[in-house]
């Protein structure tokens, strides 16, 4: 099993086993772009964040997004942030008991829902980890650049309506997802797809977006000097509750304990290489 080292950042990690093109992409960010992003959390003030996940693919939510995403919630809220994760209903029950508030967003809800739960929350910040935002055309796509728009509630709005008026951060892994908007033409000439054009202040990148999610919180606790990485045996029985609830592998479509195609020993992987970079100084 391969070990973080000390000439290996934290981007280097979360960027292992790239066969999607993304390592090619991080030429485009900041070098330290999961620093980056933690110093902009760090820059909030201390009130609500959203966070915002969860994938269609094939009638179900997908394995990457929601682990990560509520992991870096519950990082956020020792760090004295109020997290509040916003999904839709594929991700029914994948958060429930784990000490976090969650807002449903139905397929057919307005613009004014989305205002209305802006208005009443006022958060500080808002986070994506793998959620499909609109491309140029109008449409969510997945990576076989197949329209899945009436599956996929429009949190995205969120971003668009709120860009520069709440910061925003963009978890994506592979140019589909919300926040991957400011990299859109790199995208497309790299990847050769059409990219979400949805863009967040900091965008954030990696082979699998949960491993994204995961390089920020690194980098909090690194910034912190806080233990905030979360445990391999935590995550992976998180990922098996939802895939008993109705999850899939994004790649392969099957009801597994697997992200992206990738199975749980590369994801101890990844997590034991965060864990030694969790304590190294800044």
């Amino acid at each position: 099993m391969k070990k973080a080292n000390e000439n290996e950042s934290i981007e280097d990690i979360i960027l292992r086993h790239s066969n999607r093109g993304m390592s090619d992409i991080r030429f485009y960010l900041s070098e330290d772009y999961c620093t980056k992003a933690a110093r902009e959390i760090f820059s909030w003030e201390k009130g609500y964040v959203f966070l915002t996940t969860g994938f269609y693919v094939a009638g179900y939510a997908e394995t990457d997004g929601p682990v990560g995403t509520v992991a870096l919630a519950h990082a956020l809220s020792k760090l004295g942030y109020k997290p509040v994760i916003i999904t839709d209903e594929y991700c029914r029950g994948f958060f429930d008991n784990e000490n976090v508030e969650i807002i449903y967003i139905g397929i057919s809800d307005s613009e004014d829902r989305i205002d209305e739960i802006v208005n009443e929350y006022d958060p500080k910040g808002m986070i994506s980890v793998e959620r499909c935002g609109r491309n140029k055309f109008g449409y969510y796509a997945n990576m076989r650049g197949e329209d899945i728009s009436e599956h996929t509630a429009p949190i995205d709005e969120m971003f668009i309506r709120y860009q520069g008026i709440i910061p925003s951060i963009g978890v994506g892994d592979g140019g589909n997802e919300i926040g991957m908007g400011k990299i859109a033409g790199v995208i497309s000439r790299k990847l050769s797809l059409e990219p979400c054009i949805i863009p967040a202040d900091i965008s954030v990148i990696a082979s699998v977006s949960n491993w994204g999610a995961y390089g920020i919180i690194t980098a909090l606790a690194r910034l912190s000097k806080t233990e905030l990485v979360p445990k391999y045996e935590w995550v992976r029985s998180f990922i098996k509750k939802t895939v008993s609830i109705g999850s899939v592998d994004g790649v392969t479509k099957d009801r597994s304990i697997s992200v992206d195609g990738k199975n749980m020993s590369i994801e101890y992987e990844i997590l034991d290489a965060l864990h030694t970079e969790e304590s190294v100084p800044v």
